[in-house]
């Protein structure tokens, strides 16, 4: 892939560009090689005694609240990059998964331009495009017994034919849990216009069964790869994940990033999770013996269960009707299943890996409906 060119970005990122008027006292700290300790120059409430802050939660929440979060996220980056070998200009830390997504969409395209994403994908990042106003171009699933995919010729066809800014892929995707391999996110690649980019979503990458592999460390050309700690580090209510990708576009990225997004808590949170990766690496084994037996379980009951990489599992219904029906019926007994809104994978429903998923008689409605109907 050294051959391929980067694509392109807006004309009023090129150039110098928009620069971060604050970078922040961490930031400035590490450029001069010392501690500031006397801040007088900072309009955060640094003489707030936070008694009722103390009182509630303890006084080891305050230190982390007073102050803008690490612009950088160096303590967060240094982490993952020690953890997962991915150099550490390699790293940017935001807001998570779809913060990134927002992001990446500001740095690559304007008002007008095309962006593909398979239908009814991760919808959020459509959400997104279409608020920036990018035109959403949104080929089919690849559909066959047993397999519910993004269909990767599809997404270049299209990129091609709409001379697109951006190509999204959720891998393993959301909600099908399905996943390409490697060599085939990289035939994505190279099939894709010289000024297109791909933004490969890898928020379930925790999952997969070679999930320390080189490969998905490396920052690969032409694309933007996301990370989340919401999955696999449960740490969903904080708002952290993290992009991989060639050191001249992460600096691009950080010409339009809203540069306190993570605050100091959210930081800190981090690195002690990252810090106990043996607590991580448990919870993901527990949830792939959890989403496993899941899947025995209703594949038991002659259900069409969709074989993932994540942590749930995508039932396919045999229609539309029956799904909205079992999901009304489950919710009104207080248990939330996903049922997808889009009208091509409106029969899909999907159960995330936890552990009440598998207590008996949890999810009698939709258990019974497969029996009845299929």
């Amino acid at each position: 892939m050294s051959s391929h060119k980067t694509p392109r970005y807006p004309d009023h990122l090129t150039g110098e560009g928009p620069v971060n008027p604050f970078p922040g006292i961490k930031v400035l700290e590490r450029r001069l090689s010392r501690e500031i300790p006397h801040r007088l120059g900072s309009n955060e409430g640094l003489d707030m005694p936070h008694r009722a802050l103390r009182e509630h939660f303890g006084d080891a929440v305050a230190q982390h609240v007073y102050c803008y979060g690490d612009a950088e996220a160096l303590g967060v980056r240094q982490r993952l990059s020690a953890q997962q070998n991915i150099p550490l200009e390699h790293l940017l830390v935001d807001a998570g998964a779809d913060s990134l997504i927002a992001l990446a969409l500001r740095t690559t395209c304007t008002a007008g331009d095309a962006v593909v994403s398979t239908a009814g994908t991760y919808p959020t990042f459509g959400y997104f495009a279409l608020g920036q106003g990018c035109r959403l171009v949104e080929p089919s699933y690849h559909e066959a017994p047993g397999v519910l995919a993004p269909d990767l010729e599809a997404l270049a066809a299209a990129a091609h034919q709409e001379e697109a800014r951006l190509v999204y892929l959720a891998n393993p995707d959301n909600p099908s849990g399905h996943l390409h391999s490697d060599s085939a996110i990289l035939k994505l690649r190279e099939a894709l216009p010289e000024a297109c980019w791909l933004l490969l979503d890898e928020a379930y990458g925790d999952f997969r069964d070679d999930a320390g592999s080189e490969f998905l460390g490396q920052a690969l050309p032409g694309v933007i790869r996301l990370r989340t700690l919401s999955k696999a580090h449960g740490l969903a209510g904080m708002r952290i994940g993290y992009a991989i990708a060639e050191p001249d576009v992460l600096a691009m990225l950080m010409k339009v990033r809203i540069h306190y997004a993570v605050s100091s808590f959210t930081q800190a949170a981090a690195e002690v999770v990252l810090d106990h990766p043996e607590e991580v690496q448990q919870h993901i084994e527990a949830v792939k013996a959890r989403r496993e037996q899941l899947a025995l379980h209703f594949i038991g009951l002659g259900a069409d269960v969709l074989p993932s990489a994540t942590n749930f599992i995508g039932i396919r219904l045999s229609s539309a009707e029956l799904a909205a029906a079992v999901h009304q019926e489950l919710l009104a007994e207080g248990v939330l299943v996903a049922r997808l809104a889009h009208p091509e994978l409106a029969n899909v429903i999907r159960i995330t890996a936890v552990e009440a998923a598998l207590e008996p008689g949890r999810l009698a409605a939709l258990e019974k409906a497969i029996q009845q109907h299929g």
